[in-house]
């Protein structure tokens, strides 16, 4: 059984543990993100009743990145529905790099939605009919589920437009196999703007408990998300949304979750809680290379992992 000041305690004790790793890389290839402080090292947890448990530097501010993507898709899901949204997009693991010029050479479409093509793909779906009007959606979207208000850093969103040669290539694939529409640099801003969103670490873990409480941000009580388009963002991130790492996460691990670049992952353990680490070392694969060593050693200590034969029933938080 776990009661609240053992997790807390828990808590504590990983930040003590991992503090000291220096193995990894702060993202140079954005040039914004290379400022980052190496030794920044947060983790947030918001239960699917709303109590918060954080650690560290856990109000730092950093872009969401690739976070950012699950929930572009999940809105996408809800904007267009299945059928749509699947026409434009897949939904299986790459194994690839998260940035690889390529499309699934069968149908000729992204393989996933964590993936850059397949973000580019659903941030199309998501464009409004401006510029502004689509990622001010966004933005409230992200508010709404993280509990305050979210803006774009505007200085990232300036370093990912003038060096984002490579998501270009991508974006005139697309357009070639006609996934997405003419309008590609307005896409494009749409993509740039996303990943530019600033959060902290208890913003992510908020984010991540609406998920886990089907939809509802348990803090504000707020309707954010449909519950069947959560089910299915879920599923996606729980099969690729650690890049090329999503196989052994899943083996080690076993929970959906998504890295971005910046440094931070954002983990959901289904009606249960939204866990949020951020660390900007990053390792050979772009993941936090404590992040991991977190969210390990979380669901071992728990039992998170969704077939661990200690896990009846999700026990977790119902002793809390």
């Amino acid at each position: 059984m776990t009661n609240i000041s053992e997790l807390a305690s828990f808590l504590t004790h990983l930040h003590e543990k991992h503090r000291s790793n220096d193995e990894g890389e702060v993202a140079t290839y954005i040039p914004e993100l290379g400022k980052a402080n190496p030794d920044h090292f947060g983790i947030s947890m918001v239960t699917a009743d709303g109590e918060e448990f954080s650690v560290g530097d856990v109000d730092q501010e950093f872009t969401i990145q690739s976070i950012c993507k699950p929930l572009a898709f999940l809105m996408a899901l809800e904007q267009h529905g299945r059928d749509k949204t699947l026409s434009h997009v897949g939904i299986e693991p790459s194994g690839d790099a998260f940035n690889s010029v390529e499309l699934c050479p069968k149908v000729k479409r992204p393989f996933n939605p964590m993936v850059n093509a397949g973000a580019i793909a659903t941030a199309s779906l998501i464009k409004g009919v401006s510029a502004e009007a689509g990622v001010t959606a966004f933005v409230d979207c992200l508010s709404k589920a993280a509990g305050r208000p979210l803006r774009v850093d505007e200085l990232v969103f300036a370093s990912e437009a003038s060096t984002g040669n490579r998501n270009r290539a991508i974006a005139y694939l697309l357009r070639n196999f006609d996934v997405i529409d003419e309008h590609v640099d307005h896409t494009l801003h749409q993509y740039f703007a996303q990943c530019s969103v600033l959060v902290n670490c208890r913003d992510l873990a908020a984010i991540g408990a609406t998920l886990a409480n089907v939809g509802e941000n348990p803090q504000t009580h707020t309707e954010v998300f449909d519950a069947f388009c959560v089910r299915d963002a879920l599923a996606a991130m729980f099969t690729c949304g650690m890049y090329d790492y999503a196989g052994e996460w899943a083996f080690r691990v076993g929970v959906p979750a998504k890295s971005g670049v910046a440094g931070g992952i954002m983990a959901v353990v289904n009606r249960q809680l939204g866990l949020a680490v951020y660390s900007p070392r990053l390792d050979e694969r772009g993941n936090s290379v404590r992040g991991i060593k977190v969210c390990a050693d979380l669901s071992d200590e728990f039992g998170l992992h969704a077939f661990d034969c200690t896990n009846f029933g999700s026990s977790l938080l119902r002793t809390l």
